[in-house]
Formats: structure tokens, sequence, C-alpha cells
């Protein structure tokens, strides 16, 4: 009787896969935070109290903790923050590009437009507004610090990411709305450090478009004709917030 109900009952037949990963106190964050910027579930009024029977909390946290969104206000001064997007822009046909035999091979592996163009010759083209995630399994290294940074013998960082070639292909030569991946940084380590710079993130962020960085499970999600959805708490101002996300997939 009702279409959307009705769709609703046919997509809840497919499988729906979790891409955020839990936070706790525990849970890793970038060592420029300062520390004691989280503090989540503190009890601010407990059971027991006359004036109501009831448990509130409190919870504080960077905007860029866990899986989170980047607005493009978080590298750009002046761009457009988080009320600058609304409810429609959460949602995506999402395009998953497997990296991870390569980075088995080399973890400073860098995701190129060849990589791309691959993926699109055996899945067809990338999709407008389409969300592009990275997959290299980087994220099953979760909660260990250390691990998701590849911290090496001599302090450095060692990780795989996305390349600028990339980036220009998926969103100058394709429009898609969005990318993502599992590491802690958009950047592969070895294309940070050749630019001094997290050049792909600000890129990113200059284009205007939208990252969700730290994701998880991107194994169990079909490669293509999957849907991305994303929601944020809707906090003004905000650079970046932890974001819930979910692919609902075949």
């Amino acid at each position: 009787m009702y279409k959307l109900w009705d769709a609703l009952e046919g997509a809840k037949k497919l499988r729906w896969v979790e891409l955020s990963h839990p936070l706790n106190n525990d849970s890793p964050y970038w060592s420029g935070i300062p520390e004691g910027s989280v503090e989540l579930g503190k009890v601010v009024f407990d059971w027991g109290n006359p004036m109501l029977e009831c448990q509130i909390q409190t919870f504080k946290f960077p905007g860029q903790f866990g899986t989170h969104i980047d607005f493009p206000g978080h590298f750009v001064k002046g761009a457009p923050l988080s009320e600058s997007f609304g409810v429609m822009d959460g949602v995506f046909p999402l395009c998953v590009v497997d990296i991870t035999e390569k980075v088995a091979e080399d973890p400073h592996y860098a995701v190129t437009a060849q990589d791309i163009r691959d993926y699109e010759a055996e899945y067809g083209p990338i999709p407008d507004g389409a969300f592009v995630a990275l997959r290299t399994d980087w994220s099953k290294r979760w909660p260990d610090m250390n691990a998701l940074s590849g911290i090496a013998e001599d302090g450095s960082e060692n990780f795989p990411g996305w390349s600028l070639d990339a980036l220009r292909y998926i969103y100058e030569v394709r429009n898609a709305a969005a990318n993502g991946h599992e590491a802690l940084d958009t950047d592969a380590s070895a294309e940070a450090a050749k630019a001094g710079d997290l050049a792909c993130e600000r890129y990113v962020l200059e284009k205007g478009k939208l990252q969700i960085e730290v994701l998880c499970n991107l194994d169990l999600v079909t490669p293509a004709g999957a849907v991305l959805i994303a929601a944020w708490p809707r906090i003004e101002n905000a650079v970046g917030l932890p974001v819930r996300v979910w692919a609902v997939t075949e």
C-alpha cells in the first residue's frame, strides 16, 4: 500500500554492514590533540536522585575521533562547515576499491588513477555523487595506535592511502562526492613525507568535498552496487565529527 514501507522491507532483506569503529575512553586519536580531550560517558546525574530516577552522561571528544567525517573548513579557512550539509548529503552510491594485495607487499602504497581505471574496467564507471572507499584492511589494526600508524623502529609512520593522482581522477574525471579510507590519514605516509604536508586531504577539502576517515569492514561490502549512509550529530560550526557509517549491500 505504501511504496516506501515496501521498499524498506525489501532493503532489510539485504545485508547492512557497520563501517564505523566502536569508541570508548581508550580509543586512539591523533597525538597532536591535547591529552584529556576524550571523556566519554561521565555520569553527571545518577540513579537514586530524588528529583528523577534516571541517569544522564556527558561526552567530551575531538571532532576528529574514531571513524569521523571531515568538512571543508577543517583545512580551508572560511570553507563550509557541518551546517552546510543536509540529510541528503549523507547518502551515496558506494564504490570500494580494493588494494589489499598491493598493501600487503608495500605498506606505503598509494592508490593510483590506474588502480581506479582497473576497478572501472571490472565494475563500470564510478557514478556521479559516489562515495569512493579505499579498502586496505588497515582497519584490522584498530585500536592499536602504533599499528595503525605503522610506527617503525626509527619512529617513522608507514601506512597506505591516497595519491593526488587518484583523487584528481575520481573528482575531476568522475564526479564523486566523497572519499574514505581505513587509515588515520587521507595521504599515504610516503606521499605526505614527499609533499611535506597532507596534500591529498587538503586537495579534497579545497574541492569542497567530504571525506570519512578510519572506516572498517570494507571487506564485507560488495565492490560496486552498495549504498553508504553516514549520520552525524547536528552540531553547528564543526570542522569534523565522529560519524556512524553503514552500508546496505547485496
